[in-house]
């Protein structure tokens, strides 16, 4: 998680929302990548730290199915991403900050619980959800202060 925290720092310095992500082989410890938000530096709506983590994943992996990795994020993932989560096969979700209002794994619609999704990961969430809390909320602080939109 403390990779992910820098990832989410790295984003934040862009300009963007700071959420990071890392792949993770259990088995080995190995790093396999790493994802930071860049949406807005990408033009790329789908450009959440989760998915950039998941494309670099796949691409290092030479398969777009990941099983038995571990996806580690600052942020409860959102529909779009519980959808990639679950098409890449991930075995197991660690998310720090659960997200009322745009998460989908514990929040919303709880994407891995509906009968139509094909692959549910374990799930674990508030690993260190305070430092990623306060990470966002000091941003978006930030951004309104500023004026930021």
């Amino acid at each position: 998680m403390r990779i992910a925290l820098e990832a989410a720092q790295a984003a934040a310095a862009a300009g963007e929302t700071p959420v990071g992500a890392v792949v993770v082989d259990p088995e080995t410890g190995e790093v396999v990548a790493v994802g930071a938000n860049q949406p807005i530096g990408t033009h790329d709506p789908t450009a959440h730290a989760e998915i950039v983590a998941l494309r670099e994943a796949a691409r290092k992996r030479g398969n777009y199915r990941l099983t038995g990795l571990t996806l580690v994020v600052t942020l409860e993932p959102c529909a779009m991403c519980a959808g990639a989560i679950s098409h890449a096969r991930i075995g197991r979700v660690v998310f720090a900050a659960e997200d009322p209002k745009g998460g989908a794994v514990v929040n919303g619609p709880r994407f891995f619980e509906q009968p139509t999704c094909h692959w549910r990961p374990e799930v674990e969430g508030g690993l260190l959800a305070g430092e990623s809390s306060a990470m966002l909320k000091g941003f978006f602080r930030a951004r309104r202060k500023s004026g930021a939109t």
